[in-house]
């Protein structure tokens, strides 16, 4: 029990002067004639006796009834704060993401607990309130109570540490305050794991919502997995959380007419393949019927006019390996002899590629610079015997590492960085025993390993890149190496040729930094805009002589088909789709976290938050007891003989 005004206690000291009162008779005595001594006697024990009981009695009465007003002016109350009438700040995070779409035995599991919110917290309480997309910073339930109904869900979400430390940012710096962050989700796993960090200014409540199903169907993913002249087959991966579904439909739309329908018995994955006439514009979408999880109910793409990515081989040696990879129906291929090589048609190109070259004219490196920088890829493949004076001006020029004196030592190349994004989704597992490529003689260099893409067994750099550079470290003639023959040739060289113009993709990830290439030339001030329905937005865009590159993260918030636009001219599609992440729906167990505060619903955090606050006030009651005994007094004195 605590005091608001523990000073007036100090007045119970007072309570000695009725105790004084008491011992001391304070009455003058009258004196009455009386003819019976032996009565006399008996009267005058027996009056001493209730008198004496009397008088302790009233005294009693009489200690405890100003004592109870004296508390009662102390205003005594219980609390677990520390002191009287201490403020309190909440902030609340709410997950919105996609993984609440999840349902409960009313709704959603977002709907629910926004119900739940609404329901449970004081409409005029001031709070704070945020999302993964939207803040609300000291408020009311009444004042965002339309905000909260209309709430969607956002396809990214915050780090649990990034919410608390958001969270952080929304109180006040009053020290004196009680600090409540409220934790609403349903902890969905993720990559990046749950650790959370102890913070003694804060009292961290955790609300972990369950789902009423862990049952989920999902469109993960769509490939195109067979080329020809006339069709293009495409290939749907479906995965399933849940029991076994013997008849799934999946159909198949171009814009909205519906193209082709079939059904599909999954267990854990299943494949589904539909064909489409080929060299013709396609803005697709996949659709499956599942009752959990809508957002990954679809699946975008589009297939466009597509431009073919122009390659130059300048060449003093045989290019026969190059027009191989680099075929007619991706690349536009030219080949040119160094002695009748057009200047003119260089920043034409997408991926110049020096074969063999001896010696590097000035003229040409100058021209090699300039392409350089306005986006072109260069590949460079030296010759058994170069001009290193010319090849090191040129690798000074591209920021990679100069060529030292040629090493005459036969050298295995065994070392491939698997990390490196030109080999993303070349091997299904790290190769570690097949058959080494090999070469006679090298160029010393000191490439940096980050940079290096192949390595020799010594470490050395055989194949680097810079940039939109790449540099092999020796001659690739079969009198040099075998690496013509090694099954790293064909995707390398074809991933650098797909890099050097990014066509674009069957569809991109929302949320994800991509970086698409749009073949076009711009006139001074144009800007690329991408455009859905009424909506335009300019994304962040580099703008080079043949191309302009656009990089988008955050846009477009929904996934579908948008268009790029320069003005009013159309230029293509882009299809954008949600995250997957969110269609696995495994949870952590909060209850393993360590000391925190954990509950399954709103109206029990919210009721433990009150409750920490909570006064109750015990003055009332001292001022009952302090009645109570007066009358206790009064009777005493009345009917006590």
């Amino acid at each position: 029990m605590q005091f608001k005004h523990p000073e007036l206690l100090y007045a119970l000291f007072l309570l000695i002067i009725p105790i004084l009162v008491h011992l001391f008779q304070l009455r003058k005595f009258k004196s009455v004639a009386f003819t019976n001594v032996q009565f006399l006697k008996e009267l005058t024990l027996q009056t001493r006796k209730s008198s004496q009981l009397k008088k302790w009695l009233t005294l009693l009465t009489r200690l405890l009834l100003l004592s109870c007003v004296i508390v009662a002016f102390a205003q005594p109350y219980i609390s677990n704060s520390k002191s009287f009438n201490t403020k309190s700040e909440t902030v609340i995070y709410l997950d919105n993401s996609f993984s609440m779409q999840s349902p409960s035995n009313n709704g959603s599991l977002l709907n629910t607990v926004i119900q739940d919110l609404i329901e449970n917290i004081d409409e005029n309480e001031q709070i704070s309130l945020f999302t993964n997309n939207a803040n609300f910073k000291n408020t009311s339930i009444k004042a965002i109570k339309n905000d909260l109904i209309q709430l969607t869900h956002s396809p990214s979400q915050l780090t649990y540490d990034a919410a608390i430390l958001k969270g952080k940012q929304l109180f006040s710096d009053d020290d004196d305050t009680i600090k409540n962050l409220v934790l609403i989700s349903d902890f969905q796993q993720k990559q990046e794991g749950l650790s959370l960090k102890n913070d003694s200014l804060i009292n961290l409540q955790l609300v972990k919502l369950e789902p009423s199903s862990r049952s989920n169907v999902a469109v993960d993913s769509i490939y195109i997995s067979k080329s020809t002249i006339e069709n293009l087959e495409l290939t749907v991966q479906l995965k399933n959380q849940g029991s076994e579904i013997a008849t799934l439909p999946v159909s198949l739309y171009n814009n909205d007419k519906l193209m082709a329908k079939t059904a599909v018995s999954i267990t854990d994955e299943a494949v589904t393949n539909f064909t489409i006439p080929a060299n013709t514009v396609f803005n697709g979408k996949i659709i499956i019927e599942d009752s959990n999880l809508q957002y990954d109910n679809s699946l975008y793409f589009n297939i466009d006019q597509r431009e073919k990515i122009k390659v130059l081989a300048i060449n003093e040696t045989d290019d026969e390996f190059l027009s191989k990879i680099y075929t007619n129906d991706e690349f536009e291929y030219r080949s040119f002899n160094f002695n009748a090589l057009n200047y003119n048609v260089i920043d034409q190109q997408n991926l110049i590629v020096l074969n063999e070259l001896t010696e590097l004219p000035n003229s040409l490196i100058t021209t090699l610079k300039s392409f350089s920088n306005n986006g072109g890829f260069i590949l460079i493949i030296p010759s058994s015997k170069v001009s290193l004076d010319s090849y090191n001006q040129l690798y000074n020029t591209l920021n990679l590492e100069s060529f030292g004196e040629p090493v005459k030592t036969e050298k295995k190349i065994t070392n491939i960085n698997f990390s490196h994004p030109l080999l993303a989704n070349v091997f299904d597992n790290r190769v570690d025993n097949f058959q080494y490529p090999k070469v006679n003689s090298y160029y010393r260099n000191a490439t940096r390993s980050a940079n290096s893409i192949l390595n020799f067994e010594d470490g050395t750099s055989f194949l680097a890149q810079s940039g939109n550079s790449f540099r092999f470290s020796a001659a690739l003639n079969p009198e040099n190496s075998n690496f013509k023959n090694s099954p790293l040739i064909v995707p390398i060289l074809y991933n650098i040729g797909k890099k050097s113009l990014k066509t674009g993709d069957l569809y991109y990830t929302i949320g994800k930094e991509n970086k698409i290439d749009i073949p076009t030339t711009l006139q001074q001030d144009d800007i690329l805009n991408l455009v859905k329905g009424e909506d335009a937005v300019i994304p962040l865009q580099q703008t080079f002589d043949n191309k302009v590159e656009l990089t988008t993260d955050t846009y477009p918030e929904i996934a579908g088909i948008i268009s790029v636009k320069n003005k009013d001219q159309f230029l293509k599609n882009l299809s954008f789709n949600y995250d997957r992440s969110e269609s696995l729906l495994n949870y952590y167990d909060t209850e393993q976290l360590g000391n925190y505060d954990t509950s399954n619903s709103v109206a029990s955090a919210i009721s433990d938050i009150k409750s920490a606050t909570n006064v109750n006030e015990l003055w009332k009651w001292f001022v009952i007891f302090a009645v109570i005994f007066l009358i206790i007094e009064m009777l005493i004195l009345k009917f006590l003989k």
